[in-house]
């Protein structure tokens, strides 16, 4: 199957810009007739016609459309502090987006010691993974924002926060409730501070463990992103 990205796709005729009518024509050899498939990363799933098979203007005409195609019942949202190294937070984004979220919020903590990303970067590398994956939703990714702003703002459904300090803590798997949206925060390589957790704690998150390792930032918030689907399978 051929995927391709349009998110401005309104109407039942589409042009494809010319880098992506490069790659249809020159690199995957399609021509007039050919049929592929094109996502808007709203939910709309489209099949389409190759009308003129141009390399700097593919013209296509669309036979079907789906709308909320592969939608689910719960919303997961993870606030991930990002990495030092960039390529683990690409790595993270990429894998999440094949396995299932919705909203990615770059939290900075105490111990942060990354405080800016490039979000076109990131938001290419989403692209790139649901095209891989088969989705018609790409996944929100919000502007990097303060522990306090975001454990203050408003949010329906379960929230958890994640982190090595001491104290009670429950398994994810077992607090986690099927078809409920979700948010939860994971912290930076040198974790959550002790303040940052009871902070949490106090506008009423719950803390959880996801298991006895102790894990890099991107692999405890693919652990979480995973453990939420399975559970709502």
């Amino acid at each position: 199957m051929h995927l391709f990205y349009t998110p401005d796709l309104k109407e039942d005729t589409y042009r494809l810009s010319e880098e992506e009518s490069k790659h249809c024509v020159r690199v995957l050899r399609l021509t007039e007739g050919d049929t592929l498939h094109l996502v808007d990363g709203k939910g709309t799933f489209s099949e389409a016609i190759i009308t003129t098979a141009h390399p700097k203007a593919c013209e296509l005409r669309i036979v079907d459309k789906k709308l909320d195609f592969g939608k689910r019942e719960f919303q997961l949202s993870m606030a991930v502090s990002p990495t030092k190294n960039i390529d683990r937070y690409e790595w993270f984004l990429e894998k999440a987006t094949e396995i299932g979220i919705d909203t990615v919020i770059p939290v900075i903590g105490r111990y942060s010691e990354r405080k800016e990303i490039k979000a076109e970067r990131l938001e290419k590398v989403m692209i790139s993974a649901i095209k891989q994956s088969i989705k018609a939703y790409l996944p929100q990714l919000q502007p990097p924002q303060s522990f306090k702003n975001v454990v203050k703002m408003p949010f329906v459904g379960q929230r958890f926060i994640a982190h090595c300090n001491e104290g009670e803590k429950v398994l994810l798997r077992d607090a986690v409730a099927k078809g409920g949206d979700v948010l939860i925060l994971i912290g930076p390589e040198g974790d959550f501070s002790i303040e940052e957790v009871d902070l949490a704690l106090a506008a009423g998150f719950i803390a959880v463990s996801l298991g006895e390792a102790r894990l890099r930032t991107e692999t405890a918030a693919l652990v979480a992103c995973h453990t939420v689907n399975l559970i709502n399978q």
